[in-house]
């Protein structure tokens, strides 16, 4: 596996699932809040730490941070090789089934990522979307590097 390839590809797939989250948050109501969950997750392990979290604008931020931050590592588990998509896909699918499954059991609320029918199928798409753009990322640089 191309190390630096799969880490820029991961980037890419975390950076276009947070832009397109952003981007859809604004304009679509039913859209998931995956922000909420990382400022609620954040804002809890602070609280366990003895530490105060910040206002809300500088917990978004560090969310949107740890988010692109977090998901580019994942992503780029696809790696550079030609099985990159296959397995860019599975962990795309893997991680928007996580999104809507597991934040109530952690403890941060159902309501940001699974609300409604719509909710769900958005949040999975993102994840997914990613997966694949991480992997087809990944693989043009392998390609445009030769």
């Amino acid at each position: 596996m191309k190390i630096l390839e799969a880490l820029a590809g991961g980037l890419a797939g975390a950076c276009i699932v947070t832009l397109t989250h952003e981007s859809l948050r604004r304009v679509v109501p039913e859209a998931p809040r995956m922000d909420i969950l990382g400022m609620r997750a954040i804002a809890k392990l602070m609280e366990k730490a003895g530490a105060t979290p910040p206002d809300d604008d500088t917990l978004h931020d560090w969310a949107l941070v740890g988010d692109v931050i977090s998901n580019g590592l994942y992503y780029s588990l696809a790696g550079a090789d030609k099985n990159a998509l296959l397995r860019g896909t599975f962990l795309g699918a893997m991680a928007g089934i996580g999104a809507i499954t597991l934040p109530g059991p952690l403890g941060l609320g159902e309501a940001p990522s699974e609300r409604t029918t719509e909710t769900k199928a958005m949040a999975v798409g993102l994840y997914l979307m990613g997966g694949i753009v991480a992997a087809l990322a990944a693989r043009a640089i392998v390609k445009a590097t030769k």
